[in-house]
């Protein structure tokens, strides 16, 4: 189903009231465009046949302008040989004649009239048709500009996600490895009382030390605000 149902819609239509209604700008605006286009090669149809039928309709007078002339003539040669019947006779050929005449030439008059008509729209249209293209051309390149946008923005947050996960394993693996040198103490030794509190002053040690780089690492690790 078209936009549009007749071209005086096309010309007293509000392109931007539409696209401002419609969920998909992109897509409206290229039927309207289509609509357009095939709507001006339908009135171009019909005016070239509108221009035959006026030149036929022309010729068609021009015969008839003959023919009420020849009348004319043979009505006054039969008043000058006396022949009065004759002279009616030609003279009532003749109002027939222009009788068709006049009805031709209203018909002609009306045919141009939807010429002109024709031709206003005609212009009107095509006016409408480079608006809609060139809303065709800013949409498309807004709708672009956008997903480019939303693509890069995109990326870079699943950039700054991938490194933050990628610094918090970092850590994890620093961790693991400070509490496997605090077990690694106890492996295939029985513990002495000395070994009690000499372990005991170690794990201290390596307590602050523990504490000492998540409080480095920690700080380093913060993702980077994201600016707008």
């Amino acid at each position: 189903m078209g936009i549009f149902s007749r071209l005086s819609d096309i010309v007293n239509s509000n392109i931007n009231a539409i696209l401002d209604r419609a969920e998909d700008p992109e897509k409206i605006i290229r039927l309207i465009i289509q609509e357009m286009e095939d709507t001006l090669v339908e009135v171009r149809t019909s005016a070239v046949r509108a221009i035959a039928e006026k030149k036929e309709s022309e010729r068609r007078a021009e015969t008839l302008r003959r023919e009420r002339d020849e009348w004319q003539r043979r009505a006054e040669l039969a008043v000058t040989k006396g022949r009065e019947d004759l002279a009616k006779g030609a003279l009532l050929a003749k109002t027939r004649v222009v009788e068709a005449l006049e009805a031709l030439e209203k018909q002609i008059q009306q045919i141009e009239a939807g010429l002109a008509k024709q031709n206003e729209d005609v212009g009107k249209l095509q006016g409408k048709l480079a608006d809609a293209k060139r809303r065709e051309k800013s949409i498309v390149a807004r709708q672009k500009t956008a997903k480019n946008r939303l693509k890069l923005r995109t990326h870079l947050y699943d950039e700054r996600v991938t490194d933050a996960f990628a610094r918090f394993e970092m850590v994890e693996r620093a961790l693991d490895e400070i509490e496997g040198k605090v077990e690694a103490f106890d492996l295939g030794r029985k513990k002495t009382l000395a070994d009690e509190f000499a372990g005991m002053e170690a794990e201290d040690g390596v307590d602050e030390e523990l504490k000492a780089l998540k409080e480095r690492l920690g700080n380093s690790i913060r993702p980077t605000p994201a600016k707008g």
